[in-house]
């Protein structure tokens, strides 16, 4: 996967990319953007932790590269933390580009402060345990997407994706194709356009069609 073409897909955003997806892949949850002003794309690298512990994402950290996008869960979501400043830091470090965390996470300010884009189900200060061997890169089902290793991940203010890798191509140039649509519509609305009207909407509502 090209980096112009995740920087492409992460300027297009959740929003776009989902429509140009075909409207699949979303991940639909409600998460906290904890930095709702970053916009990001990367691989995805899973993570599969034991219930209420976080001994693999120390793991998946240790064998991250720059760019990927670390998606962490358990086999059931609750509010118990599995990143914290000390991880989050790492995370830092070793250049990843962002962590969704279907539980909780801790030290939300400190994360922030970090710049490290996290998107969390919760903040909690209770912690997980580290006793329980889990798996790496193995594909997840997270808010009705199934994501694996490899795959694109989407983040920012409108919420989380995923698009499987040997589709990236192919919706960043859908994508492409919305975007430049759009700009010309915006220009036509700047002007004193509807869409009630260029988009046929009137013809619907008032059945003069």
């Amino acid at each position: 996967m090209e980096r112009a073409t995740i920087r492409a897909a992460a300027a297009y955003g959740v929003s776009t990319m989902f429509e140009a997806a075909g409207r699949t892949g979303l991940i639909d949850l409600d998460l906290i953007a904890h930095l709702p002003e970053a916009g990001v794309a990367g691989r995805a690298r899973t993570v599969l932790c034991g219930q209420d512990d976080n001994l693999m994402v120390p793991a998946a950290i240790a064998g991250a590269e720059p760019g990927d996008v670390l998606v962490v869960r358990m086999p059931e979501s609750r509010p118990v933390s599995m990143l914290g400043e000390l991880l989050a830091t790492q995370c830092v470090a070793r250049g990843v580009a962002a962590v969704l965390v279907d539980a909780a996470i801790r030290d939300a300010v400190a994360i922030r402060k970090l710049g490290l884009p996290v998107w969390s189900r919760y903040v909690r200060a209770r912690s997980a345990s580290k006793r329980i061997v889990g798996r790496l890169d193995e594909p997840l089902e997270i808010g009705g997407a199934t994501i694996a290793s490899g795959d694109l991940i989407v983040l920012d203010g409108d919420g989380a994706l995923a698009v499987a890798a040997d589709r990236v191509s192919d919706v960043v140039a859908a994508a492409a194709e919305r975007e430049a649509a759009e700009v010309l519509k915006r220009e036509r609305y700047r002007n004193g356009e509807l869409s009630y009207d260029l988009d046929g909407l009137r013809a619907l509502v008032e059945n003069t069609a």
